[in-house]
């Protein structure tokens, strides 16, 4: 069979260690001609050290995705985000643009813009993160315009993020969501930020237990690239991907 016709590259520099490859991350929610291209800075913790450190290889993994035909890049990982500063984290995708002449941005700005999209400013957060990241994450939300009414917390840093299970992490996805919008009744929309719990599959159920929009690192960068007219709506994975 032939392969697919690549019509985009995306490139997406995470936090852990590797080299360029092809992602499957975002097979179910894009199509199969617009490929994101992988790249990581090698954290060792999402500590303010561990940060320092691993973000100066940032600008070495966007050239290596340039080079290899990403037309745009993220930098994934909200807790780097957080940890940054909105204003640092703006500033260095402003700086990115201007080195490459192509869109930058970060998962944790496209989340907040995904969140305005749907008119939603006020949130329950469902965080496993340490309450210390959590101070930094509400910093930044409330920077981009976005109140946290209650936010959850199992004291994760990178070490424990990186270590759980599907099984563990979709469990955790259920409890936290759960616990974060009972204990906040009048949000608008629960986010649950980072990417390693792999909460895809929880997003609808809990859209339908609630009946508000939730917001994650694995949507929110495919509902920019929808929301850009890169790639086409997609059903049953939540209201904000259906909703361009």
């Amino acid at each position: 069979m032939q392969a697919a016709q690549v019509s985009y590259r995306f490139g997406v520099i995470g936090p852990t260690a590797g080299g360029l490859e092809r992602s499957p991350q975002f097979e179910p929610l894009l199509p199969s001609d617009v490929v994101q291209l992988s790249n990581g800075i090698g954290i060792s913790d999402y500590t303010v050290d561990g940060v320092e450190e691993a973000i100066g290889r940032y600008p070495g993994c966007v050239d290596a995705l340039v080079k290899q035909g990403a037309q745009r890049t993220f930098l994934a990982g909200f807790p780097i985000s957080a940890q940054l500063g909105r204003e640092r984290s703006l500033k260095l995708c402003q700086e990115t643009r201007a080195r490459t002449g192509l869109p930058a941005s970060s998962d944790a700005e496209a989340t907040i813009e995904s969140m305005k999209h749907l008119g939603v400013t006020r949130v329950a957060v469902a965080s496993r993160w340490a309450n210390e990241l959590n101070d930094k994450l509400v910093r930044y939300l409330t920077d981009g315009g976005i109140e946290v009414l209650y936010i959850t917390s199992v004291g994760q840093w990178a070490k424990e993020a990186f270590a759980m299970s599907i099984e563990q992490g979709v469990k955790l996805a259920f409890q936290l969501g759960r616990e974060a919008m009972r204990n906040a009744p009048q949000a608008q929309g629960l986010l649950m930020p980072g990417g390693t719990w792999r909460i895809l599959a929880a997003i609808p159920i809990l859209e339908e237990d609630f009946g508000k929009p939730v917001f994650s690192n694995p949507t929110a960068l495919p509902w920019r690239l929808i929301h850009d007219g890169i790639a086409p709506p997609v059903s049953g994975w939540g209201r904000l991907l259906e909703t361009p």
